[in-house]
């Protein structure tokens, strides 16, 4: 599949691919290299995954930071 790119660089992807992979607009794809070229994978975070643990967590905590915990989710150092 090719893509173009804009003088913006931007790329659209075709409606296949942001269903199969879910994605919506505003959703993040964290882009690494590897040896074999660049590998794009969607950043999701679905809320609606929580909503059994809406019992579970205390009244009265502040929001999380959404931003926060995504970064955290990059840390190599927290892999298995």
């Amino acid at each position: 599949m090719l893509l173009k790119i804009t003088s913006k660089r931007q790329v659209t992807f075709p409606k296949k691919v942001m269903e199969k992979l879910h994605l919506h607009e505003g959703d993040t794809l964290l882009v690494s290299e590897t040896k074999e070229g660049f590998l794009i994978k969607p950043q999701c975070f679905e809320f609606s995954k929580l909503a059994p643990l809406k019992d579970k967590v205390p009244s009265g905590l502040p929001a999380p930071n959404i931003e926060s915990i995504r970064h955290a989710a990059l840390d190599p150092n927290l892999r298995d």
